[in-house]
């Protein structure tokens, strides 16, 4: 490091893995410096560890003069004293990656003599709008706020996790909606093996005494957490986790809508709640329960009368339960195994 005027600053060909982050060459990254030109320094990508007092700014004493430290140095003295002089896992946007991170990595191993600094780093691609950046200089911002005033928290999450995290996300509301749409059918699915399966207490399967559709079912779950595990294990893979859990969400959707097809309920609890730990434990989704055990009861009891009625050929009445049940968010289906229900996930779900 050498002083300008009261300014501090490191000399970048001092250190010679400077770039090793980046993947370029110090030539390259000193003919491409993001900062302006300061005959003062030694080479134009030299980056400030203090800068001398400005008039308005906050100051603290030094050997220099007054000033302040630098902001890669703020993130490397944080990192020190809190983590220790090596940790393991550094994350940021890409858009860090130079000069930033590549500052703290010469800032940080420069001073305590330890490689690496950070073990493992996580850069994130940037959230767009139209192709652009999401940035309040562009005024393209949409807040966190703003966007779970129009809907659930789990919808935003969707759209995360279905990007890789190194990836950029393309933000549009029309892939809002299709987000929304795909998480009322988890949450749906959820609902409905939650509220068939509210009697098991406990779940102890032998897999041996299992057969037919059961077995399968089971395979299938133990399966899909396997892929699952692999895709998560590639580097944080979760568009590919995701699509794992929805070959899931179909396999157990033509199962739940088939009353016919036996499935023992121990294995069906088993899916639900492999369902929630991937979903809830693992990629963070809320997955609010909106139907009261007691209220499934009562839609069971409700359809049985309504049954009776078909029978006797009111279909007036029949058609009016129907109708009321639609409008408290439940959806019912006639088949010709008799009839289903579903929550409506976005009468429920949408605030």
């Amino acid at each position: 490091a050498y002083s300008v005027d009261g300014d501090v600053y490191f000399d970048v060909t001092k250190f010679k893995d400077y770039g090793k982050l980046s993947k370029q060459k110090l030539e390259a990254l000193m003919a491409g410096a993001r900062i302006e030109v300061d005959e003062r320094k030694r080479n134009p990508a030299d980056f400030a560890l203090w800068k001398r007092a400005k008039e308005g700014e906050p100051a603290w004493k030094s050997p220099w003069g007054y000033g302040r430290p630098g902001w890669h140095i703020e993130c490397t003295v944080m990192s020190i004293r809190y983590l220790g002089e090596q940790i393991d896992i550094h994350g940021g946007g890409a858009d860090l990656i130079f000069p930033h991170h590549e500052n703290e990595i010469a800032q940080s191993e420069a001073y305590t003599g330890k490689k690496p600094f950070v073990r493992y780093w996580l850069h994130t691609g940037l959230l767009q709008v139209k192709g652009e950046k999401m940035s309040k200089s562009l005024g393209n911002i949409i807040s966190v706020r703003e966007f779970v005033s129009k809907y659930p928290p789990d919808v935003l999450r969707f759209i995360v996790v279905s990007s890789h995290y190194r990836s950029p996300i393309e933000f549009s509301f029309e892939k809002a909606e299709q987000a929304k749409e795909s998480v009322g059918r988890i949450h749906c699915l959820l609902e409905k093996l939650r509220l068939m399966t509210r009697t098991v207490k406990s779940i102890d399967i032998d897999e041996r005494s299992l057969d037919g559709e059961s077995r399968f079912l089971y395979e299938k779950v133990n399966n899909v957490v396997r892929k699952f595990e692999e895709c998560m294990d590639n580097d944080f893979h979760t568009p590919s986790a995701l699509a794992k859990i929805f070959e899931l969400v179909s396999f157990l959707e033509n199962i739940l809508y088939r009353p016919k097809i036996p499935v023992s309920p121990e294995v069906l609890r088993y899916a639900y709640d492999v369902l929630r730990k991937l979903l809830k434990d693992i990629l963070g989704f809320r997955l609010e329960e909106k139907i009261e055990d007691s209220m499934a009861g009562l839609i069971d009891v409700l359809l049985e009368v309504r049954e009776k009625l078909r029978l006797k050929k009111d279909w007036e009445t029949a058609d009016y339960i129907r109708d009321k049940l639609r409008d408290m968010g439940i959806v019912v289906e006639d088949t010709q195994e008799g009839p289903i229900w579903k929550v409506d996930y976005r009468k429920l779900y949408t605030k």
